[in-house]
């Protein structure tokens, strides 16, 4: 690498020479951090429209979380293709490239979510429709989308884009903040804008405005980085250089599309299982929909595990270190499977005390409780998929990644769903997660095996 590319690395010594835990802890548990207090951010919604004792209220926003979730899914496409490029570029001693890869994932992510909202907008009835809303709940799901979906859509795929874009230089405490800032902000306004500021029966709309303004200011606080570390040689805004090679746009996209394919088969799995427990009732719908939030506490701190490691092994691996990098999976890995047992044990206690921070309705507090119980079993063994599918966007392998989501989700998840469903009615929905997971978790082992052998 020359002295003007090595001057244009940002963190240079912790991508090549620092030991390998104390690398992946110092981009991973700011990381863990942001993903914790974006769960909060999350809940919050959830939390404080649960406290209306509304199970429609609540209803009506979790049906909508399946869609808000595809914001996430696009975000990805530039978040994590641009950024997963950006780290294996930056390992071979091309910064400049990097800045034009940037430039480009920036008003990538500015278009594809300005397309989605238009989209969401002229579309909504038949969504409301496919996704299994009641008449009772439509009109709390059409209140919570206009806000957070069809005028949020841009500030959310934003935040999400340059958090991976930022994290791919080594700068995982800058996106913790920027991502954290939103997520107190919102916590702090939902109360205000639900209980104080309008009236009674409005409250779904207050937590969305809430989430909007939250949103907002967190995608301001990241362009504010990104004009920063641009001056710096980083990365780059200029319209001008967002002009990356055709090889280059290639990656991104490989990458990229099956990351955000795999986001949207996630949801897609999502939008069954509201479907299915539709079949069952509000209440139903009510409980696995805080279940499905609650589960998130693990998950997400798996995730922030998998973010700290991506940035490493992808640099590692432009770099030709297969070493350093086969060590820093291995410590994620071990990371996440600690904590997922020990959550798994904490939640199999204090399952219904869980849900009672969301809802009093005994009726819902009784069957979500039941439900977190069995549904926490699965905590291992979903860390573990992630683990692998977040390795493989790190070093480029998207299609890989991809085929892992589809046996995931299309071959193992949907299909048990609805067998098992048929079966065993909500039960079968909770415990199809497990059995998915275990299948996938085999055949990823088997596949992480061969790749990294043809690598040595």
């Amino acid at each position: 690498m020359s002295k003007e590319a090595e001057s244009k690395v940002s963190n240079k010594e912790l991508f090549e020479s620092w030991p390998v835990p104390k690398a992946l802890a110092t981009l991973a548990i700011p990381a863990i951090v942001s993903q914790l207090i974006l769960l909060i951010y999350n809940l919050s919604d959830t939390y404080f429209i649960g406290r209306t004792g509304n199970p429609y209220m609540v209803a009506g926003a979790s049906l909508m979380f399946p869609v808000y979730n595809i914001c996430i899914a696009l975000a990805h496409v530039f978040g994590v293709g641009g950024g997963s490029l950006i780290s294996r570029l930056l390992g071979m001693g091309k910064p400049e490239e990097a800045r034009r890869v940037s430039a480009f994932s920036f008003y990538g992510s500015i278009g594809i979510s300005l397309v989605f909202s238009v989209a969401v907008l002229l579309g909504e009835n038949e969504l409301l429709s496919f996704l299994g809303a009641s008449e009772e709940t439509a009109v709390y799901a059409k209140q919570y989308t206009f806000y957070v979906i069809i005028l949020g859509s841009l500030p959310s795929v934003m935040t999400i884009a340059l958090n991976n874009i930022v994290r791919s230089i080594g700068r995982s405490r800058e996106a913790a903040f920027a991502t954290s800032f939103g997520c107190v902000l919102n916590v702090a306004l939902d109360p205000l804008f639900m209980f104080v500021i309008l009236p009674e029966g409005h409250e779904i709309i207050g937590a969305a405005v809430a989430t909007l303004i939250s949103n907002c200011a967190s995608a301001l606080v990241f362009i504010g980085f990104m004009a920063v570390y641009s001056k710096r040689g980083y990365l780059s805004m200029s319209i001008s250089e967002a002009k990356p090679t055709r090889s280059s746009i290639a990656s991104i996209f490989a990458v990229g599309i099956p990351s955000g394919l795999t986001m949207f088969l996630f949801d897609a799995t999502n939008i069954v299982i509201d479907k299915l427990s539709s079949l069952h009732g509000d209440i139903a719908v009510a409980a696995i929909g805080i279940v499905l939030k609650a589960e998130r506490v693990p998950l997400n701190t798996g995730i922030g595990i998998c973010q700290g490691m991506m940035p490493i092994a992808g640099y590692n691996y432009g770099a030709g270190n297969y070493e350093r990098m086969n060590k820093v999976f291995k410590a994620s890995r071990y990371s996440g499977i600690a904590f997922a047992l020990i959550s798994i044990l904490l939640y199999e206690i204090f399952a219904g005390d869980v849900m009672r921070l969301f809802i009093n309705d005994p009726a819902t507090v009784a069957m979500g409780t039941h439900f977190l119980r069995a549904r926490c079993v699965a905590t291992v063994v979903m860390f573990m998929c992630f683990n692998y599918v977040h390795f493989f966007e790190g070093v480029g392998m998207g299609k890989v990644s991809l085929t892992l989501a589809i046996v995931r989700q299309l071959v193992f998840n949907m299909p048990l769903l609805v067998i098992l469903n048929h079966f065993f009615g909500t039960d079968g929905i909770i415990w199809t997660q497990f059995i998915a997971d275990l299948c996938t978790t085999i055949i990823s082992y088997v596949i992480f095996r061969r790749v990294t052998k043809d690598l040595k």
